[in-house]
């Protein structure tokens, strides 16, 4: 609708090498859809500086002088992925209609942006971005991804496959998410507990041009654990099931201690006894840590500090 306000959120961290490019992109988007009145003429985009450390703000500073479509919002230090696009989208809401949030990068195609808006009028209140394939992903970063996202759907978190953080939110939606009080954000398994009308857009992701990934390996692993212990208690569960399969073993074996020794044998195996005694030794340390991850989550959000704060807002 002509009347409707959008704004595009980009959460930046050491953004300099890609972001003129992707401003340029976005920027063009913007113009076309004004002109054929697919959005507001008050639309924007909007750049989250997650503390960058390069010239990221100064670029984007740069851009909100030169370009009324253009705002910029500067994190007071570095927050996370999670929590700087939370920023984007709880000021985003004040004065917008809609919001979509994408990468700085650009990998996911901005061309699904006109699809996605269509959906919001046809009465949709959350579109999803969701790759058509991985064809574009190394084998290791392809393998893995699919290991992700099969480990949430097993541990019963709600998550929408191979999509990310590309979508598009009413206000009333953000509205909605914004009602969600945790620190450990893991929005995209936030997102589908809002229960308003929902749709896809598929796509075909971009090659990276510039950069490089701000999600490697021990970040996603955080993240995987971040997902899980924020909406699952499987992890907890599973601990009782593996006590009553040692609590089985210890049973079988005591069994065939007291066998053998009605028969007159000695018991033999010492480096049997000890490779059973660290592999449950491990297994222990490994509950332990599962269950100290639930516990740092209690403890994180008890304290019930500041998901970020801002330093500049420039619009």
């Amino acid at each position: 609708m002509e009347n409707s306000i959008l704004a595009i959120v980009v959460p930046c961290f050491n953004e300099e090498e890609s972001l003129p490019k992707s401003n340029e992109r976005l920027l063009g988007l913007l113009d076309s859809m004004i002109l054929e009145r697919q959005v507001s003429n008050e639309s924007y985009i909007l750049y989250v500086d997650d503390g960058s450390r390069d010239r990221t703000w100064q670029l984007i500073a740069g851009y909100c002088q030169t370009d009324a479509h253009v705002r910029g919002l500067k994190l007071a230090g570095n927050v996370g992925h999670q929590n700087a696009l939370m920023a984007g989208l709880e000021t985003a809401r004040e004065d917008s209609d809609m919001t979509i949030s994408i990468d700085a990068d650009l990998q996911d195609d901005i061309h699904s942006i006109p699809e996605m808006v269509k959906k919001y009028d046809d009465g949709c209140d959350i579109v999803y971005g969701v790759r058509r394939k991985r064809t574009t992903d190394t084998f290791f970063k392809r393998t893995t991804a699919q290991m992700f996202y099969k480990f949430m759907s097993g541990m019963g978190v709600k998550s929408v496959y191979n999509h990310a953080d590309f979508r598009l939110m009413s206000r009333r939606a953000v509205n909605a998410l914004c009602q969600y009080e945790e620190r450990n954000l893991f929005l995209r398994g936030l997102v589908p507990l809002l229960g308003y009308k929902t749709d896809s857009v598929y796509y075909d992701r971009l090659e990276r041009e510039s950069g490089e990934s701000k999600y490697p390996l021990s970040k996603m692993l955080s993240f995987a654990i971040d997902g899980v212990t924020s909406f699952s208690v499987k992890p907890l569960r599973l601990i009782f099931d593996l006590g009553l399969i040692f609590l089985l073993i210890s049973l079988i074996i005591l069994v065939y201690v007291i066998v053998a020794l009605c028969r007159g044998n000695g018991v033999q195996g010492w480096a049997s006894l000890m490779l059973s005694i660290w592999f449950v030794g491990g297994c222990v340390l490994i509950c332990l840590s599962i269950i100290a991850a639930y516990i740092g989550r209690i403890y994180t959000e008890g304290k019930h500090r500041p998901r970020y704060n801002i330093e500049k807002y420039m619009k």
